[in-house]
């Protein structure tokens, strides 16, 4: 008979197995060294853009927004134009990693 404990195991399972799923196909898709890049900046690069949160904020969400496009292999204009719908920071943020800059010049 399950328990309350085991079906919370076991729904915590399944979802980190949905997490890892996803990051793997990231990091497999059109975008992974872009995904990278982002992933090695340091935080005194993202602050030198703006020294409150909004950057740190925003950094995550670009993370995302690129390993979304990466999972989905969407076309290098279709991400440009999400970064690009993201603002000023994250533009700034992603000049930082040489492919992306490249993209977004």
């Amino acid at each position: 008979m399950p328990t309350r404990r085991n079906e919370a195991k076991e729904k915590m399972r399944l979802e980190l197995k949905a997490i890892i799923k996803k990051n793997s196909e990231a990091f497999q898709g059109e975008f992974a060294e872009e995904i990278k890049g982002l992933l090695g900046l340091s935080r005194e690069e993202i602050d030198a853009i703006t020294p409150d949160v909004t950057d740190l904020a925003t950094y995550a969400t670009l993370i995302e927004v690129v390993k979304d496009a990466s999972r989905k292999n969407l076309s290098q204009a279709e991400l440009k134009a999400r970064v690009r719908a993201l603002g000023g920071v994250a533009v700034e943020i992603a000049k930082k990693v040489p492919r992306l800059a490249k993209l977004l010049a």
